[in-house]
């Protein structure tokens, strides 16, 4: 069933921005130009943004609550909304965003919320562009954004860019968001990074032995991620996710998620989550 929007008394619609999990991200390699080679399982969570959105006819996009310190030219939203409008310019658009993900949380919150402007305006603006194309147009914006636009849990390969679908079941995780922002590239350019992890055929995913293998790195470099991986671990194996900085844990039931979340001491933030098994607006791209 399509997703079908809440509007609010001001003509604004609401479309969410889900986030995702790494539940293992490995380096098996690295090319000549120094890209990084990945396998991960990207895991689609019920956690969001919420991207609000009101049509105009004047061609004008307008952010109304752009992020401190970051011009509204250059936040991922109007990117995205601009990328499309190349193929509508009659259309304009005012957009408000409730952020909820955390950021530097490496649990794409930029990106989901770029992702799911262009999926909504695909459909707002009638330009109907095929999954793949919005895909193209996404990667322009960062590596994460057509996962989003794939819109199902996957095995993602190469330097981000190859996706094959994976069904995962229905879960429970705690997720918790250590109050640090950790660099990427720092991560990356570590001498210390294993880059040569085997690679995991589709077959033998289930009960393969993971990791991140990011943790080890952002761990060193920021004790905040070690002390709420150590909390973690008191309940059930954690790990983080993407490089950083929170960090996540499966539970037995959504109760047990709650109660830790309940429990956690005052100096952490976290929340409990279910997995989806698609993204609300996949029906917004045709494949």
């Amino acid at each position: 069933m399509s997703f079908t929007p809440v509007m609010d008394e001001s003509g604004f619609a609401a479309f969410p921005a889900p986030a995702k999990l790494n539940l293992f991200l490995h380096i098996v390699g690295r090319r000549a130009d120094g890209y990084h080679l990945l396998q991960s399982v990207f895991q689609l969570i019920d956690l969001h943004d919420t991207i609000w959105l009101r049509l105009r006819d004047d061609g004008q996009i307008v952010h109304h609550n752009p992020i401190p310190g970051v011009p509204s030219e250059h936040d991922l939203t109007v990117r995205a909304a601009r990328l499309l409008q190349d193929l509508a310019p009659q259309y304009g658009v005012d957009i408000r965003v409730d952020k909820r993900l955390p950021m530097g949380g490496g649990v794409g919150g930029g990106s989901s919320d770029a992702a799911s402007v262009l999926l909504a305006l695909n459909r707002l603006w009638q330009i109907h562009l095929p999954r793949a194309e919005l895909m193209s147009l996404g990667l322009k914006l960062g590596a994460d954004v057509p996962f989003f636009l794939f819109g199902q849990n996957a095995l993602v390969e190469g330097i981000g860019e190859v996706m094959s679908p994976v069904a995962t079941t229905a879960r429970d995780f705690v997720v918790l968001h250590p109050q640090v922002h950790v660099s990427t590239p720092e991560i990356f350019q570590d001498p210390l990074l294993t880059r040569d992890t085997p690679a995991i055929k589709v077959a033998d995913l289930e009960g393969a032995v993971t990791r991140n293998d990011l943790e080890a790195c952002a761990v060193r470099s920021y004790p905040e991620i070690a002390r709420h991986l150590e909390y973690l671990n008191q309940f059930a194996p954690a790990r983080m996710t993407g490089s950083g900085s929170c960090v996540f844990a499966e539970m037995a039931s959504q109760m047990a998620a709650n109660r830790i979340i309940s429990g956690l001491q005052e100096s952490m933030t976290g929340f409990a989550v279910q997995t989806l098994s698609r993204h609300p607006l996949y029906e917004y791209a045709d494949d």
